[in-house]
């Protein structure tokens, strides 16, 4: 019987199962060591468990692995996964390297590795799916493809050579900006940078937004000016305003000049505000409409893909102009009472008279106040002359309540990263255990 050949590709985002067929987690990547001449050999998976928590899960474990589904004995160490110097992750840093190809093929990047069962819970990299370097063609040709055995083939990479994410990038495709967030927290910092580099520009932008300060700082810090601009214009202002108050002076204004003038503009007016004010804490960008927009036209704004589902949660209605800072603020329209009224209705009709909106001075308590009294996820924000600026939403005053560290950043990883370093004995090539001891 022919062994079984899995591309590990494949296997991320799969779902583990026990052997009563209750979820355990998902797969997001797996774990090799080097071996001396042999090919290296698995040791574990890096499953991701409710609470979006990622814990070793060793190969010793598992069952049954197939493309569709992973069946373990259900016994998991909730431990956090904390990676060895011994041990490489085949998405995160395997994908992407350069090699060169025994037979004289010249070099190529691994775009995907199989790995093969060669034993009872045995199981090592066997085949690597390579890319070689175009021939010529048109901007979007690709070179061609192989399929190389691990021994025909060496590693090459080059000190200070940058290794292509665009695998990994693909692989973590479906993860939600704060789970991506939070891998490239995983990562190490080389390439943490090298991933970031080749994010999408909104992507990067979404994915920032859910990063500790310190870790954007960093990450924006290696990034170009025109770049990093352009990463500020796609992010949501309030956001690129706390991040560019965390920048030396200087560069902050040299990127404010190369973001787009709205987007800029938004980001200095909410730089004129204390950060513990309603002013500080606002996003300046709510949707906003005459009295006579009807039902149907308020609908159709919220409705918009890219909307935060806080800023959908209802409408403004103000006189001209109606860009902040607008006209006379006349109140909100929630989209509930919006569906309960006909598709002609106009909203000055319907506003909330109840709801009296905040002054851009007020501190962050008597927002935070606001919103739980009346159980909104949003309040509008004015200044002296009853003009709307702004909204507060719910997820503004959560960041602003919650201890710095609530997104479990980088520094207190490194923290334990360096005890756990401290207390490895030396290196062992056999099964990993995972009772999370070194």
């Amino acid at each position: 019987m022919s062994a079984v050949r899995i591309f590990v590709a494949r296997l991320v985002g799969r779902t583990v199962f026990d052997p009563l067929g209750d979820r355990l987690g998902k797969v997001r990547d797996l774990v090799v060591v080097y071996r001396n001449t042999e090919s290296p050999q698995v040791v574990g998976l890096v499953l991701e468990i409710p609470g979006k928590k990622r814990v070793f899960l060793s190969i010793g474990r598992i069952t049954s692995i197939t493309s569709g589904q992973i069946i373990s004995t259900g016994l998991i160490n909730v431990r956090r996964f904390e990676q060895r110097t011994s041990e490489t992750r085949i998405i995160a840093e395997m994908l992407g390297r350069k090699v060169v190809l025994a037979d004289g093929g010249g070099e190529a990047t691994i775009e995907d590795v199989a790995i093969e069962e060669i034993g009872p819970g045995e199981w090592e990299v066997a085949q690597l799916f390579v890319r070689k370097p175009k021939l010529g063609g048109g901007p979007f040709a690709k070179g061609p493809t192989a399929f190389v055995a691990w021994n025909d083939v060496r590693e090459r990479q080059t000190q200070g050579d940058p290794q292509s994410a665009a695998q990994l990038i693909a692989s973590f495709s479906d993860l939600k900006p704060a789970d991506l967030a939070n891998t490239l927290l995983d990562l190490p910092d080389k390439r943490m940078q090298e991933v970031a580099s080749e994010l999408p520009d909104e992507r990067l932008a979404d994915v920032l937004e859910e990063m500790p300060e310190t870790e954007q700082v960093r990450i924006l810090a290696r990034l170009g000016d025109e770049r990093a601009a352009d990463v500020l214009d796609a992010m949501q202002p309030d956001d690129a305003a706390d991040l560019i108050a965390q920048l030396p002076e200087e560069r902050g204004e040299t990127l404010l000049d190369l973001m787009q003038p709205e987007e800029a503009d938004d980001v200095r007016r909410l730089l004129e505000y204390a950060p513990d004010t309603a002013g500080g804490l606002m996003t300046p960008e709510p949707i906003i409409l005459s009295a006579d927009a009807t039902v149907a036209e308020g609908l159709a704004l919220i409705r918009r893909h890219e909307l935060a589902p806080a800023l959908g949660a209802a409408v403004c209605v103000t006189l001209p102009p109606y860009e902040p800072p607008t006209g006379r603020f006349l109140g909100m329209v929630h989209f509930q009472r919006m569906l309960r009224y006909p598709p002609h209705e106009r909203l000055g009709t319907l506003v909330d008279q109840s709801l009296d909106p905040v002054r851009v001075d007020a501190p962050a308590s008597e927002v935070t106040r606001i919103l739980a009294s009346y159980n909104l996820v949003s309040v509008p924000v004015v200044d002296a002359s009853n003009r709307l600026l702004g909204v507060v939403t719910i997820d503004d005053v959560l960041d602003h309540l919650l201890p710095d560290d609530w997104r479990g950043g980088r520094s207190s990883r490194i923290v334990r990263s360096r005890a756990a370093a401290a207390r490895r004995t030396p290196t062992v090539l056999t099964r990993r255990a995972d009772d999370g001891t070194s």
